[in-house]
């Protein structure tokens, strides 16, 4: 355990849209954030990203989970090697398979190599312990959501929305000082991977920028009202997805068609997450690659009875967020502070995840 006080922590995230690399400096003492430091981003490389695909869905043993580890370690590597010596690193690894209540979690990438390289202690495996206490291990930013809430000054109940490669949303309510009180937290149902999915398979191309293609189109009601059957949408929170997700059913639209349909099942996960908050919020602000496809947007405006805007409305950066929450929780490991809670991930109650490596 660290001593307690302000440090210069370096988080990571590489989400399920496989993308690339996000890194970003917070000050923080993994209660309140004093001030936000440099951030960077590294893409994956097409071939990077093919092993990566590769490898989703497998589990520590098989040659693919050993190759995508060497392309996540590296990256990684490389990237934060960029960044002026800091404290404390938060690796979060690629999550390569996720079952809770099952095998468990994974995330690719080992923090202890990079503690090594880089010459900084570095905390990861944030998920394991948490799910093998009966937590869905995800999500995992809801405690930094409430502290954004707290250094933001909000005094009234908020809910983060990320819209990454799966939707999850953050009710919060910055009036109480313990995030573990206070925080209702999950995954609403997917979000930007079926839409880049369906254009890298179809249309060779890896996103349907700014929505352009899906606003054209027309929503598949019965598809959709068929879709929202599945029975993840009845179940209680906390709930946790990954990329095996529920998704629309698009086969046989045209490709304006199907994002259109599949935009409209993101925000109808959304509307639905709305019934299970304790407090209707004064607002939703959004995170994650999604906010910037205006149709989406849109959709989920449509769907909610209170302003929906990104996070840059209030002064943030919408893509490191994750980025720094990983910095955060970091920090919380390092002190014996907890990082999830029963109405964040469902565990039985209030613990700390990861395992802190020196160099």
């Amino acid at each position: 355990m660290m001593k307690a006080g302000m440090q210069r922590v370096l988080g990571t995230m590489s989400g399920t849209s496989l993308d690339g690399v996000d890194a970003a400096v917070l000050v923080t003492d993994g209660v309140g954030i004093e001030s936000f430091g440099v951030s960077a981003y590294r893409p994956y490389s097409d071939d990077e990203r093919a092993v990566l695909r590769a490898a989703l869905g497998l589990w520590p043993g098989d040659p693919r989970v050993e190759a995508a580890a060497e392309v996540v370690e590296l990256a990684h590597a490389a990237l934060l090697a960029e960044f002026a010596p800091v404290d404390l690193v938060g690796f979060h690894g690629q999550t390569l398979a996720h079952e809770p209540g099952g095998r468990g979690t994974h995330q690719a990438g080992s923090g202890q190599m990079l503690a090594s390289a880089l010459g900084w202690p570095v905390v990861w495996d944030f998920r394991s312990t948490d799910v093998r206490l009966g937590g869905q291990g995800a999500p995992l930013a809801p405690f930094y959501h409430h502290a954004l809430a707290q250094y933001l000054g909000l005094e009234a109940p908020v809910v983060f929305l990320n819209l990454g490669g799966v939707a999850n949303v953050t009710w919060c309510d910055p009036r109480i000082p313990k995030p573990e009180h206070v925080c209702l937290a999950f995954d609403c149902g997917p979000a930007n991977a079926p839409m880049d999915d369906y254009c890298l398979t179809h249309l060779d191309r890896p996103r349907d920028e700014g929505g352009a293609m899906a606003a054209q189109g027309t929503p598949d009601e019965a598809r959709l009202e068929a879709y929202l059957g599945h029975e993840y949408f009845r179940r209680i929170p906390p709930k946790s997805l990954d990329r095996a997700a529920p998704v629309p059913d698009v086969s046989g639209l045209s490709p304006e068609d199907a994002l259109a349909t599949l935009a409209a099942g993101v925000a109808m996960g959304v509307a639905l997450a709305f019934e299970h908050f304790p407090e209707a919020p004064a607002r939703v602000l959004v995170c994650g690659g999604g906010r910037h496809n205006a149709t989406l947007m849109a959709m989920i405006a449509a769907g909610c009875d209170c302003p929906v805007e990104p996070v840059e409305a209030m002064g943030l950066d919408g893509d490191m967020i994750e980025a720094q929450a990983f910095a955060y929780l970091a920090a919380r490991v390092s002190r014996g502070l907890p990082t999830s809670a029963p109405g964040t991930t469902g565990v039985a109650t209030a613990v700390g995840g990861g395992i802190l490596s020196q160099p």
